[in-house]
């Protein structure tokens, strides 16, 4: 296995991941507080580093069934939160592709 880059974020609030403290999203790109996740309320991000992506999968949402990977700590492997899939994405004509982190899951801020 190669070696691990682990990209630290600058800035006064950012999201760690709780089992290994590595950087996740910084505050600062934060696009909503107005979500739903598995633990309750969700924060949605215009930018993650530190992850990589699981297979893609349907899952039912409250908007209806989607195509989704769930992203995944790239430090320690601990779920983060999840995605939509980019082709499917773009397909709907959307902005940029967003992450989603649960709030009371294992992203913590610092």
């Amino acid at each position: 296995m190669g070696r691990l880059y682990i990209q630290n974020l600058i800035g006064e609030k950012i999201f760690k991941c709780k089992y290994c403290r590595v950087d996740s999203a910084s505050h600062d790109d934060i696009i909503s507080k107005d979500f739903r996740g598995r633990f309750g309320r969700a924060y949605l991000f215009k930018n993650a580093v530190n992850i990589s992506l699981g297979p893609s999968e349907n899952r039912n949402l409250t908007t209806g069934l989607h195509i989704v990977n769930d992203i995944y700590c790239s430090s320690c492997q601990q779920i983060l939160g999840w995605r939509y899939n980019r082709l499917e994405f773009e397909a709907r004509g959307s902005g940029p592709l967003p992450f989603w982190c649960d709030k009371l899951g294992p992203c913590d801020l610092i």
